[in-house]
């Protein structure tokens, strides 16, 4: 028990100290905009929130971040399924070389594909459209790549065998063996994908900057520039902002966890 407490304090104590800037944003949020800065209590407002939902397109930012969000998810997905498939099929030389590529895309720092994938999408048009927010998110699917084989290659060698002896072909083999086997894999993925791209600034401040066709993410930063002196409804629309991405990783989080683990036995 006191082994417990020795360890259970200290992460207690840190993972309050790490919350904390975000359990202010929420207390604060809800101060009248008259009460921000004073100490002590203070009666519940909500005019943060009105004045947040009245000034700026909250509700429009959401939906880009969610219409982001989801594309790139589904992409990616689609993109590590396919190729974790794939690899089944390689030999060992030519897997080894596959995912050392993979490995190696994840060590390149996003930023410097950033101009490559903007002189891209403004030769295509896709500035201030979804393909633009989407499509050149997929540069970023390593990790997703990754994990995705470390879960393919787990499958068992007779069940696969069985698919091919009964003369199913590698897509019947993939959506009526492999998929299903995969759901786990798929949800935990594809949650860490969502989060990832949700919380994603620098691209959505590039290729789409006017406020009508960005994310939450751009748009709280033109938010504070218009409402700079005023951070009520700043605190409020970031509150907005977390709040989806925290739901979701509140009730898959043990998904997450067991992915990771379970990528690492192997």
């Amino acid at each position: 028990m006191r082994a417990e407490l020795r360890w259970h304090a200290p992460l207690a104590i840190t993972g309050l100290g790490v919350s904390f800037p975000l359990i202010w944003t929420l207390l604060t949020s809800f101060r009248a905009p008259n009460a921000i800065f004073e100490i002590g209590p203070s009666p519940v407002s909500a005019a943060n929130y009105l004045d947040a939902l009245t000034l700026f397109p909250i509700g429009r930012l959401l939906l880009n971040s969610l219409v982001t969000a989801l594309g790139v998810t589904a992409a990616q997905l689609l993109v590590a399924v396919l190729a974790a498939y794939a690899m089944l099929s390689l030999g060992v030389r030519s897997r080894r070389l596959v995912l050392g590529a993979v490995t190696v895309s994840l060590i390149v720092p996003l930023q410097a594909m950033v101009i490559p994938q903007f002189l891209i999408a403004t030769g295509l048009g896709w500035r201030d459209t979804y393909p633009g927010l989407i499509v050149p998110q997929l540069a970023s699917c390593g990790l997703a790549v990754l994990l995705m084989w470390e879960h393919v290659r787990s499958l068992p060698a007779d069940l696969l065998g069985a698919a091919a002896i009964d003369g199913a072909r590698p897509a019947e083999t993939l959506w009526y063996v492999v998929l299903p086997q995969l759901r786990p894999a798929l949800g935990a993925v594809g949650i860490l994908v969502f989060i990832t791209t949700w919380n994603e600034y620098l691209w959505p401040a590039l290729v789409a900057p006017s406020p009508e066709n960005t994310t939450i993410q751009q748009g709280l930063a033109l938010f504070d520039n218009q409402e700079g002196g005023n951070p009520g409804p700043l605190l409020a629309a970031s509150v907005l902002a977390c709040a989806p991405v925290i739901a979701v990783y509140a009730v898959f989080s043990r998904r997450i966890t067991a992915a990771f683990l379970r990528a690492g036995r192997r």
